[in-house]
């Protein structure tokens, strides 16, 4: 389930104020969404900075929190990617974990903010597990990424995970020849084989693209490593960089395939939400037609197809073979 961030603050304010925090958070979701407001709230209650006294009324006052990179101090310390390869090296994690050991005045809390935290290397993955297991007392690490299947499975499960909702950049990397391939459909032949069969192809080929430029982009990250600590490191590291990268492909690659599943689902959303009288939310600009396409098919055929569509994607997480899985639930979907 995804928060809004008020929202997802306000378990975290229930779980400190009762004392059930957690010492570990994981706070994910697509750029913007708010991950790095949250986590200076966070950091502010911590510091015992959000609350202080009651105006005239009786009412709290509260104070609104400074941006996160204005927080940092003897207690707060805010690791991000460095350098041109844009890691964070295991000796970032170490010197982080030195200060979360060092001693502070009884009641202040110790707060470690990972800023893409994806981009943690293998080597400071393996070593902050460490921390992680055996935390200070009074502390606090908070891991922001949006790209949490990057890391270890064995960070991810010593977390309390909080997904932040965010807003699907729908015309981006083509999604907007995705929107405007279903607009055709809806308009001609929508609940054909051949308009089913139509948006399956634009959707393999713009992910298909979009697999090329990402696995471009991270070949030329991996190229310029290797130009700049070919002569300084030995050819392990270089090794477990490649290793990083390839996962790091695959993991843009099914950030991306998600975001897909997401627009097609946003515009089924508007189809049902004219069916129930509403407007369009999301695609106002083709109302008049999706409109149309909602007069002409039952409730239950809109929520069958929009099943269809969850179970592809929930079929295409597991073994299953892509190609095949995304022909036949396609054509179940908008056949």
């Amino acid at each position: 389930m995804a928060f809004l961030p008020d929202q997802a603050y306000e378990h975290i304010m229930r779980a400190f104020e009762h004392g059930r925090l957690a010492h570990a958070l994981l706070i994910s979701g697509p750029r913007d969404c708010g991950k790095s407001a949250l986590a200076a709230k966070i950091s502010w209650l911590l510091q015992g900075k959000a609350q202080s006294g009651t105006d005239l009324f009786g009412d709290p006052i509260v104070n609104n929190p400074l941006p996160l990179e204005e927080q940092e101090c003897d207690a707060v310390q805010i690791l991000r990617p460095e350098k041109k390869s844009r890691i964070i090296d295991v000796a970032s994690i170490r010197d982080a974990e030195t200060r979360l050991h060092m001693a502070v005045e009884q009641g202040t809390w110790k707060i470690v903010i990972i800023v893409d935290s994806d981009r943690m290397n293998l080597q400071a993955q393996n070593a902050f597990l460490k921390t992680l297991e055996e935390p200070p007392n009074n502390t606090l690490v908070m891991l922001l990424t949006a790209q949490p299947q990057a890391m270890l499975p064995t960070i991810l499960s010593r977390c309390v995970q909080l997904p932040l909702m965010g807003k699907t950049d729908f015309r981006a990397h083509g999604g907007d020849s995705l929107i405007e391939t279903m607009n055709r459909v809806a308009a001609a032949a929508f609940g054909t084989p051949w308009g089913a069969l139509t948006i399956k192809k634009c959707f393999t080929d713009v992910l298909e693209q979009r697999k090329k430029e990402i696995e471009h982009q991270e070949d030329q990250l991996y190229s310029g490593e290797k130009k700049q600590y070919a002569q300084t490191t030995d050819g392990s590291w270089l090794r477990e960089r490649d290793e990083y990268h390839e996962a790091a492909k695959k993991s843009a690659y099914l950030a991306e395939r998600a975001r897909y599943f997401d627009i097609m689902m946003a515009w089924m959303a508007d189809v049902l939400r004219c069916k129930a009288g509403a407007v369009c939310e999301d695609f106002p600009e083709v109302s008049n037609l999706i409109t149309k396409l909602a007069d002409s098919e039952s409730t239950a055929s809109l929520l069958r197809r929009v099943e269809a569509l969850e179970d592809l994607r929930a079929t295409l997480e597991t073994n299953a073979s892509e190609q095949l899985a995304i022909e036949c639930g396609f054509l179940k979907a908008f056949g």
